[in-house]
């Protein structure tokens, strides 16, 4: 997209007529996978809706787009793009990066730091290991960052939304499950099975505020919210156990209990494996070379296992002792963690399966109401006709597929109904019939 200059900060990073100028491609390896820029194969404006999209199947993607560096010390940041997996992704990401200004565009790759990580992926495991070989780097494991946010979808297990900030050179992802954006029909029908994407662009937002409050938003709807501090791993914990104080002796914290009365049954014991006396030493075994020949042992139906008694619940059971807690001496707050100096480079650094994911209406700015604006005039004048498109995309390829199925269909009939003929002609010319026999 490409406004109009506004009287808020803000950074638009899409603009159809010169992206390629404005974003730079990766050079890191040589088998990256391009973008391209498109609508898509449904869409709600065939201008407006051109985004970024991933053109080749299981590749890593790298590229980015520079700004005029800034730092949101004292300042709200929001960070704002809309995607789309126009092929119902099953395996890989769909978030965005954050640098400093100095990162080297042309070497981009999952080893570069990054401020954060933001959006969402589909993923196998929601391990941070895991998540990092959708980042794209090779030693799959997480490399020094700021900030990463973001869908994260491979297979059925994890389709979650990322919040991972850097502090002090290590990521730290957010506590709070958030779910993508997926086929509300699909998950409840095939939730044994698998969840698929739905496939409509979505509006993803987070917000940094100097509070240390943050806020992610899907579709310009809450989606989580909280504070950083409380929600991410930064500090150590403001209080702690007193290491002086030890739970008493008598304090009994066992739910249940052997129950004394149970005693184990006099044929309980056999032992788990026995000999096979069935079988028979072979004719040429030689003692010399095999050793003595003995009958093999073999699983013992008899056995039951090691006996134990049964449960019963502890009469003297007073709960979870509660340890006293203090303050903890290593605890020292910091009001500067939501804070980035020379943020300067958005980025797409991600692996993925199946390609064809649309990135779209890409947005930083210190202006929550302004964010929200903005995406009600991309995404919210769109979203609508794009379904709308999609829907009716579905219906004619069903309507072709049914016509399709009864062309098959009458041929087969046709097929069917001359072989049975030239049967009964065949059959006809083989046994001819006397007239007596009429």
């Amino acid at each position: 997209r490409c406004p109009v200059p506004l009287p808020v900060p803000h950074i638009t990073l899409l603009c159809a007529g010169r992206w390629q100028k404005r974003w730079v491609s990766s050079e890191s390896r040589p088998d990256l996978g391009t973008f391209r820029l498109t609508a898509g194969t449904f869409y709600g404006d065939p201008v407006r809706d051109r985004g970024l999209q991933t053109s080749e199947n299981s590749k890593f993607y790298a590229i980015s787009s520079r700004f005029k560096p800034f730092s949101n010390k004292g300042k709200t940041l929001v960070i704002q793009y809309t995607v789309k997996h126009e092929q119902k992704i099953d395996c890989g990401g769909g978030y965005v990066k954050i640098f400093s200004s100095d990162l080297d565009q042309k070497n981009l790759s999952g080893a570069s730091p990054y401020y954060i990580m933001f959006g969402e992926s589909v993923g196998a495991s929601p391990s941070l290991q895991h998540c990092c070989c959708c980042c794209a780097a090779p030693e799959g494991r997480y490399k020094t960052c700021d900030l990463f946010v973001g869908p994260d979808i491979c297979g059925s297990e994890t389709k979650k939304v990322h919040v991972i900030l850097n502090y002090k050179n290590k990521p730290h992802p957010i506590k709070k499950p958030i779910r993508c954006k997926v086929n509300r029909f699909q998950s409840i029908l095939f939730s044994f099975f698998k969840t698929q994407v739905d496939g409509y662009t979505h509006l993803y937002t987070l917000i940094i505020r100097p509070d240390q409050t943050y806020e992610v938003k899907i579709d310009n709807k809450v989606a989580a919210l909280g504070n950083l501090e409380d929600d991410l791993d930064f500090l150590p914990p403001r209080k702690i156990n007193d290491p002086a104080v030890e739970k008493p002796r008598d304090w009994d914290d066992r739910v249940q209990i052997d129950d004394p009365n149970d005693t184990k049954p006099e044929d309980w014991d056999e032992p788990e494996y026995i000999m096979d006396t069935s079988d028979e030493k072979p004719e040429d075994w030689d003692h010399a070379v095999h050793g003595e020949w003995t009958y093999p042992m073999v699983k013992n139906p008899l056995y039951k296992g090691a006996w134990k008694p049964r449960q019963i619940d502890n009469p003297k059971y007073r709960g979870v002792w509660p340890h006293p807690q203090i303050d903890n001496p290593h605890y020292s707050p910091d009001y500067s963690i939501y804070s980035y100096e020379n943020i300067g480079v958005i980025g797409l650094d991600i692996w993925q399966v199946r390609a064809g994911t649309i990135f779209d209406n890409f947005l930083i700015t210190d202006d929550e109401d302004y964010a929200e604006e903005f995406g009600d005039e991309t995404w919210g004048e769109t979203k609508d006709p794009e379904k709308d498109m999609s829907i009716r995309q579905a219906e004619e390829q069903q309507q072709r597929q049914r016509v399709s199925e009864e062309e098959y269909f009458e041929q087969w009939l046709k097929k069917k109904h001359k072989e049975e003929r030239e049967s009964r002609e065949d059959q006809t010319v083989k046994s001819p019939v006397e007239k007596g026999e009429f």
